[in-house]
Parts: C-alpha cells; sequence; structure tokens
C-alpha cells in the first residue's frame, strides 16, 4: 500500500513538473517571439530610411505559372486521346532615380502566356503552343519639384504586344502636366496635355488623338509581401470611341530568400482594338454596333524577386 501511494505521489509531482516546464516553455517562446518582431521593426524601419535616401532604386519581380496534363484512351472525354499545357510569365521591373530636387520613374511590365490543346486523333490539330496572352508596356516620368509633394512632369509610356504583332497596333502616349506624391508608395500623374500616338498596319480604324492622360501607381513591399498597382488611363478629346485604360495588379509573398508564390491580374478597356477585332469578321461594324467588352488576363504560380 505505502508502495501505491508513493508511486502516486511520484506521478503527480512528476505531471506537475511538467506542467510547470511547459508553461515556461511558452512563456520562453513569448518572449524570443516579441524579441523578433521588435527586432524586425527596428529592421523595417531602417530599411525605410535607406529607401528615402537619394540615388537609384531598382528592383523586379516576376511571376511563372503552368500546367500540363495528359490523357490515353480516357474515353469519357470528347478526345481521349490528349495533351493540354499551359505557361505564363509576367515581369514588373523599375528603375527609378529620386534626388531631392527631381525625379525619373522607369518602369516596364511583360505579360506572356502559351497554351496547347493537342487532339492526337485529329491529324490536322495543332499540336504546338500558341500565343493566348501578350502584353509589352515600358513608361519613363520625369518631374522636378515645386513643392513638398508636387512637380511639374512629362511622361512617355508605351504599350504594344512583344511577340506577336509588335507596334501592330502600338499606342504611344506624350504628355506634361503635374504629378502628386501624396505618400512615398502612391504616383498620381495628372497630365492634360497628352497626344495619343497609334500605329498599326493595314486598314484600320485606329485614330490618333489630343487628351488627356492619369496615372496612379502604387509599390510597397512590407512583411515578405510585394504590391504592384498601376492604373492608366487616356480621355481623348474628341470622344470616348478613342479613350482606353489599362489596370495591372501584381501580389506576391516572399517566403524563402527570392522565392515566394505571386498572382497577377489585368484589366483594360480599348474600342478601337475592339472594333479592329470585329472588323475581321463584320466588315460593316461601327463604334456603335460593337460590344466594347471589359478585357482580362491572370496568372498564379512562383514568384521571384530580385532588389
Amino acid at each position: 500500500m505505502k508502495n501505491i501511494i508513493f508511486a502516486f505521489l511520484l506521478l503527480s509531482g512528476l505531471s506537475t513538473l511538467n506542467g510547470q516546464t511547459k508553461e515556461e516553455l511558452k512563456a520562453l517562446k513569448k518572449e524570443k517571439t516579441d524579441s523578433i518582431g521588435a527586432l524586425q521593426g527596428k529592421a523595417d524601419a531602417i530599411q525605410g530610411q535607406i529607401d528615402a535616401l537619394p540615388g537609384w532604386r531598382l528592383k523586379a519581380t516576376g511571376t511563372i505559372g503552368g500546367s500540363a496534363s495528359g490523357f490515353s484512351n480516357w474515353y469519357s472525354k470528347e478526345s481521349p486521346n490528349s495533351s493540354v499545357g499551359n505557361f505564363g510569365i509576367n515581369i514588373n521591373a523599375y528603375a527609378d532615380l529620386i534626388e531631392d530636387k527631381y525625379f525619373w520613374r522607369n518602369a516596364t511590365n511583360i505579360n506572356i502566356g502559351w497554351v496547347k490543346f493537342d487532339d492526337e486523333d485529329d491529324p490536322s490539330d495543332s499540336d504546338k503552343y500558341e500565343v493566348a496572352t501578350d502584353i509589352f508596356t515600358l513608361s519613363s516620368l520625369y518631374g522636378y519639384n515645386v513643392a513638398k509633394n508636387f512637380a511639374v512632369s512629362a511622361l512617355l509610356e508605351y504599350r504594344s504586344t512583344l511577340v506577336n504583332n509588335f507596334n501592330d497596333p502600338g499606342f504611344l502616349d506624350l504628355g506634361v502636366g503635374g504629378t502628386w506624391t501624396p505618400v512615398p508608395d502612391l504616383v498620381v500623374v495628372i497630365h492634360p496635355a497628352n497626344y495619343n500616338f497609334v500605329f498599326s498596319s493595314g486598314d484600320s480604324q485606329y485614330h490618333s488623338t489630343f487628351g488627356a492622360k492619369v496615372v496612379a501607381d502604387y509599390t510597397r513591399t512590407f512583411n515578405g509581401f510585394n504590391v504592384k498597382s498601376n492604373l492608366s488611363v487616356f480621355m481623348s478629346y474628341e470622344g470616348s470611341d478613342y479613350s482606353n485604360y489599362t489596370w495591372t495588379n501584381s501580389f506576391s509573398y516572399t517566403f524563402w530568400k527570392s522565392l515566394g508564390v505571386g498572382f497577377d491580374f489585368g484589366l483594360r478597356k480599348n474600342k478601337q482594338e475592339a472594333l479592329n477585332y470585329d472588323l475581321e469578321t463584320d466588315p460593316d461594324a461601327t463604334f456603335d454596333s460593337i460590344d466594347n467588352e471589359l478585357q482580362s488576363y491572370w496568372l498564379i504560380g512562383l514568384n521571384i524577386t530580385l532588389d
């Protein structure tokens, strides 16, 4: 009986000791976690001071996504013997020169996607990857500061495709006005004097016009997250038929060194592009008869960030 009581007391003591040790370890973990958070906060503050210094700021981030699949004698499908694949890449890069009196901001966006559907039972079916998404944008903004958050500025922005039909069409904006920077991460361009040059070959409805240009660009990095959003709007003084806008967004999270996951999507409306597309099947199409539907793309995949 004494042995049983002794064993019970020993087990109770060990349980209490183990419980105390667990609580102590939890408290120690919380203390270390708080210390890491405080150090990270200090590191972020120092990085903010570094980013605020005059000079060049360079950064590039890219998202790569894709998938492939194959079917053999899969009779529940309409094409039982087939292979499917898609691959896409999106690159955002910028090189900004920030000085006390002036700035020069340069950026580029490239988004290209390929897709393949090969019906192996159809000899006329293509087994090649076809271009599904093809976007190329290049911009250069120069500004001279006349106030703390405002500058007189000039903008050059070019938009086209890169793989197929380069510069056909191509859109080139040249304009002057002002740039407002309410916070370091947000740049708002307002240019009431802007000419939208449109380049195209053959018989098309593309037309160059004079108008106003508005651009809002937001770029931020925090706690491993990278955010890039750009809205570019051209408002033609000759009417909405010649106006257009493009909104691109890139989000990524870096989980190890320069590697992470990314999500990119974009929206666009351009009535001239819509009319030119409809004219291929309907020679009588006009601005009034077409449906100027919203254009869009998206991509999810592995992300690589280079500073």
